[in-house]
């Protein structure tokens, strides 16, 4: 739940935020998310562990500004956290199941929550620290992007971004980790990124992200997350921030 402050010489109630994202410890793995600059837009992410040997996290990028998004994105952590820890708590689960089910629930309260049409492009996984596992949903959003000893590879849309209709389904793969590697997810905000050089087209885009990501410390997640964002900022030479730019990291030690 969140909590609500009052101001004591303003009668009109405080804007409600999510709750802060405290990252759950995770045996031989470490995760963490960066934000670059002032919130703008709708990027959200949090993460909450859901069994003791299960940590479920995402990245959503709600469209519209963060005036705008503020009671859709406490809306989402809502149905993210509760319906999260009863879906993934048992043993003996499906996790793909339940994973299509957590995205199914997320859509329809954003579709609540909004009182219409408010397209969502998310990612949620769960990672199973003891086999090394990420089963995920990624509904409309950048690709992840997963590197280990054979390069990088693109965990791609698997379903249409939240929020657009009620009864869309997601497919929920799942992939496996190997020590040492690490999965990294990026915003919008990341890929659109103009140049330094003012052309409206080129933009940072994923490529770079990748190729950057070959070279990318992976001792540690913060570090990981640090590095790719100021890799973008270099970019566009600094620039006034008007998107929002959020990077998350999963980093398996070797």
């Amino acid at each position: 739940m969140c909590s609500l402050f009052r101001n004591s010489r303003d009668p009109e109630p405080a804007v409600i935020e999510p709750v802060p994202t405290v990252f759950p410890e995770i045996e031989g793995a470490n995760i963490a998310a960066v934000f670059a600059g002032k919130r703008v837009a709708g990027d959200f992410y949090d993460s909450v562990r859901v069994s003791p040997d299960r940590v479920l996290f995402g990245l959503l990028d709600v469209a519209g500004t963060r005036e705008d998004t503020r009671g859709i994105l406490v809306a989402a952590q809502e149905i993210f956290r509760k319906q999260g820890a009863q879906l993934f708590a048992p043993a003996d689960i499906n996790e793909a199941d339940a994973m299509s089910e957590l995205c199914l629930h997320l859509n329809r309260g954003l579709i609540e929550a909004s009182k219409g049409v408010h397209p969502c492009p998310a990612f949620v996984a769960c990672y199973h620290e003891k086999f090394g596992t990420l089963c995920y949903s990624n509904a409309g959003h950048t690709s992840g992007l997963l590197v280990d000893s054979s390069g990088v590879s693109e965990l791609p849309s698997t379903g249409l971004p939240l929020g657009l209709f009620s009864h869309a389904t997601c497919d929920s793969p799942i992939a496996g980790l190997q020590p040492g590697s690490t999965l990294t997810l990026v915003s919008r905000g990341v890929i659109e990124c103009g140049s330094n050089r003012g052309k409206s087209a080129d933009e940072f885009g994923l490529e770079r992200v990748k190729t950057f990501l070959k070279t990318a410390p992976r001792e540690s997640s913060q570090e990981l997350c640090t590095a790719v964002l100021n890799e973008v900022s270099v970019y566009d030479g600094k620039r006034p921030i008007c998107d929002d730019r959020t990077a998350l990291a999963l980093v398996r030690k070797a």
